[in-house]
């Protein structure tokens, strides 16, 4: 497991009794069908600097998890607090500042690019978006977030297809950190992968960590590789944590 966070480092993330519910269709003779808790009353936090991991088997709500908190999707109750301020309650616009603090690598590399955007676009789009940044000042942060992450400067004209499955991941890396985000949820990022490209990605991830104190909720049902890179595990089922150490 890795080293322990900075002690006394500052809590970024706090989620208390976060639940998502989805309806059910209704069953037969139109009776009501319930609800799904996907997401069953978890909390947790996560300090400057760590990574969370959190394991569990497929639709245990893991996933879930990690979408609520970057608001992909809105909970159904519960409580996201970023820095000390509540942001599940926040409207888009409330939330665009906070989003470039909070950024995500996906499991799948390919479906998670857009194929017709050639990979410099790619990453330099959050540039654009938050920085107002173009021309040659967002070229040259962009050369120097493909050689960060292991990818050459003359790869950035192509497109994600011309990519391997390993490369892509880099390349959906470099587009989360180049708004320079304190936070990282990576949701599955190397399931996708072969095992020897799995160790590269994951050393990546620890050494960037290192290099610009980034936190992590690391997603996964590969208990072996979250424990490699986590400073603490959160054991869910069935929507709910029942272990944390």
């Amino acid at each position: 497991m890795s080293a322990p966070a900075t002690a006394g480092s500052e809590v970024l993330l706090e989620v208390r009794d976060l639940r998502k519910y989805y309806p059910t269709k209704p069953g037969l003779f139109g009776k009501s069908g319930g609800k799904v808790h996907a997401v069953d009353g978890v909390g947790f936090t996560i300090a400057g600097g760590e990574t969370l991991g959190l394991v569990g088997e497929s639709g245990c709500g893991k996933s879930t998890t990690g979408k609520l908190i970057l608001r992909l999707q809105d909970p159904t109750s519960g409580e996201i607090a970023w820095r000390g301020r509540r942001i599940d309650k926040l409207s888009a616009a409330e939330m665009r500042p906070v989003r470039r603090e909070l950024q995500a690598v996906f499991q799948d590399p390919y479906s998670s690019l857009n194929p017709r955007i050639r990979a410099a676009d790619i990453v330099a789009e959050p540039l654009r978006n938050f920085e107002r940044l173009s021309g040659a000042a967002a070229r040259d942060r962009v050369a120097q977030l493909f050689e960060r992450v292991g990818l050459r400067a003359d790869q950035m004209v192509k497109f994600p297809f011309e990519f391997s499955g390993g490369q892509r991941q880099r390349l959906g890396i470099a587009r989360a950190l180049s708004v320079q985000p304190k936070l990282i949820v990576c949701d599955e990022p190397v399931s996708a992968l072969d095992v020897s490209v799995q160790a590269q990605v994951i050393n990546l991830l620890m050494d960037l960590q290192k290099e610009f104190h980034l936190s992590y909720l690391f997603v996964a049902h590969d208990l072996a590789v979250v424990e490699h890179i986590s400073h603490r595990v959160a054991v869910m089922y069935l929507g709910k944590i029942v272990e944390i150490a």
